[in-house]
């Protein structure tokens, strides 16, 4: 298990890097949108969705991409555009307010139009941040993506010496404050390192705490569909690591939300 899951693991970065660096904006947007149908196919089969349900839902997710990425050949394009902020805020308010709501419930709901709506907002918007942040420097999303992975690791690796404390014992056992607190040292030190070499404010280290909170916060959500769905992973495309959900259920709140904070940002610089 543990050699699939290191041939898995390298395939993917080496992959993710050429595309990243090598790849036209076209070719991104491509290679993202496809694995974000991915995605969008697992969310129906956790929120158990029927064959056809499933179909809709995957086809709308591609309906959506398309008309986005070819939005200069659509009459009226101006309108269109005034949706995609829209969604990126829906998405954070979700995010700071209904995602917390619901893990602390942990109610299930069983309405599936609401589901895959959830679903729509939550995968497309993450789209939007992969092709929005690739779109101001590659490097800016291999960073935040960074952020998520070193977060990602280091609360493994704490968790499993010091961990203690259980962090959401009914949703995800696994997860303890210990390793929360190793996240948060091993992306403090990496925030240090990035102010230092690159010259930048010390506040970044701010804003990568509030990605390290962001980023559990969309582990524990699909923790909670899976164990509500009965399941032990989102999917089997990966061999050794499950779905593609899976991979990248930290990023799914990370990437919008830095997405909007970077429009944000420069919007402010300007006023």
């Amino acid at each position: 298990m543990l050699k699939t899951r290191v041939i898995t693991a390298v395939a993917l970065i080496t992959g993710f890097m050429a595309a990243l660096f090598l790849s036209s904006s076209l070719i991104w947007s491509f290679l993202a949108l496809a694995v974000t149908l991915i995605g969008l196919w697992e969310w129906a089969g956790l929120t158990s969705l029927n064959k056809l349900q499933s179909i809709l839902l995957v086809s709308a997710g591609l309906v959506f991409g398309l008309l986005t990425m070819f939005i200069d050949h659509i009459p009226f394009a101006r309108y269109y555009l005034y949706l995609l902020p829209i969604l990126l805020i829906l998405a954070t308010l979700f995010w700071i307010i209904a995602a917390p709501i619901w893990l602390y419930t942990k109610k299930p709901c069983s309405h599936h139009f609401v589901l895959s709506l959830v679903g729509l907002l939550l995968l497309l918007t993450t789209w939007l941040g992969l092709l929005g942040l690739h779109g101001l420097n590659p490097w800016l999303l291999l960073g935040v993506i960074a952020t998520v992975s070193i977060a990602d690791s280091a609360a493994y690796f704490s968790g499993k010496r010091f961990g203690r404390h259980k962090l959401a014992p009914a949703i995800s056992p696994g997860k303890t404050w210990e390793g929360v607190a190793g996240a948060m040292l091993a992306v403090t030190l990496y925030g240090l390192l990035l102010c230092y070499f690159f010259k930048l404010s010390l506040w970044l280290i701010i804003g990568l705490w509030l990605l390290v909170a962001l980023s559990i916060v969309g582990d524990l959500l699909e923790s909670l569909l899976k164990r509500q769905a009965g399941l032990k992973d989102s999917g089997h495309i990966l061999p050794g690591h499950g779905g593609v959900l899976d991979r990248i259920d930290g990023l799914i709140p990370v990437l919008p939300i830095s997405l909007l904070l970077m429009h944000l940002s420069s919007f402010l610089g300007h006023v």
